[in-house]
Formats: C-alpha cells, structure tokens, sequence
C-alpha cells in the first residue's frame, strides 16, 4: 500500500467534494493504513429549551439517522473516487451535538504476540464474562487505554505529523 496521506490532504479533498450543505462545520477525518474515516457534523434540530435529556438524545440521534439515509448514494460514490485517489477504504459517520454514529467501518485483524502474563490478563477478562475471546478482550484494553490516555495519544500524533512535514520538506532552502 501506499504511503500514508496526510489528514490535511484527505480532509481537503473530502472538503471540495462533498455537496454544500452536508456539513456543519469541518470535517473530522482520521487515516491509517487500511482505512480513512470521515465524520461529518450535520445541524441540530431547533429544539425547545424544555425537552429532556432522553427527547434530545433521540432527536441527535434521528438528525444522524436521517442524514445516513439521505446522502447513501453520494456518499458511496465519494467513497469509490477516494478509495481510488488514496489507496484506502473509506468510512463514515455523522456528528449531531453530542452524538456521533459510526456508519461502516473495517474491523482489521491485528497479529501479535504475548508472554504467559498478558496472555492471563486475556483469559482472566474471558473468564469474567468481560469479552467472548481473547481478541475481544484485546480490543477491550485497547478501547480502555486509548479512552484514558486520548491527550497523550493526541499530543503523539501530533508530534508523529510535525516530523513527517519536516521529512516531506527535505533538506532544499534549509542552508544545507
């Protein structure tokens, strides 16, 4: 596979795209090796001061429901033309207020090796009923570990993007 795109190309591209009007607001967009995932915030109902939590809940959530059905069919033509432009599949989801919804998105097997310890730590959360497997619990602790420590890992990506522009940006017109 190709080289990874930036999220600033990828989100600039899905920003020219897209039809006006799908969005209320930037787009999020997150690339990795397998897939690119766009998040698009779409308006929030007006609603009355006086609804509950629960009746706007449901209401974010209809926005988003109404949203996916009505934009199926661009969007997965834009899926096909970015899949073809980025070498990667593509996802999608809608954020309304406090709610966001993931439409599709691959679930890519990862292989890896673990000592006797971690290994427990699996069986022990598939013993207690915490996850069917140990691929279920694996994902579990990811989940879990990325959930609490999402500013570190915002702050790493951070820095990871800072050195690949400088990488991109070679050596020309830095007096080398």
């Amino acid at each position: 596979m190709s080289t990874t795109p930036s999220p600033e190309t990828v989100r600039g591209w899905f920003t020219g795209r897209l039809p006006d009007g799908w969005a209320a607001g930037p787009l999020e967009v997150t690339v990795d090796r397998e897939e690119i995932t766009v998040v698009v915030p779409v308006p929030a109902p007006d609603l009355p001061p006086s609804v509950t939590d629960a009746e706007r809940e449901a209401a974010l959530a209809g926005r988003v429901g109404a949203f996916r059905e009505r934009t199926r069919d661009e969007r997965i033509a834009v899926a096909r033309e970015a899949e073809h432009r980025f070498g990667r599949k593509v996802a999608w989801g809608a954020r309304c207020g406090g709610h966001q919804q993931l439409f599709t998105h691959l679930a890519v097997p990862v292989m890896t090796r673990l000592r006797q310890p971690e290994r427990q730590v699996l069986d022990t959360l598939v013993e207690a009923g915490v996850a069917r497997s140990r691929s279920d619990a694996l994902a579990w602790c990811v989940r879990l570990v990325g959930r609490h420590t999402g500013d570190w890992l915002d702050e790493l990506r951070s820095a990871m993007e800072a050195v690949q522009r400088v990488r991109d940006a070679g050596p020309e017109g830095r007096g080398a």
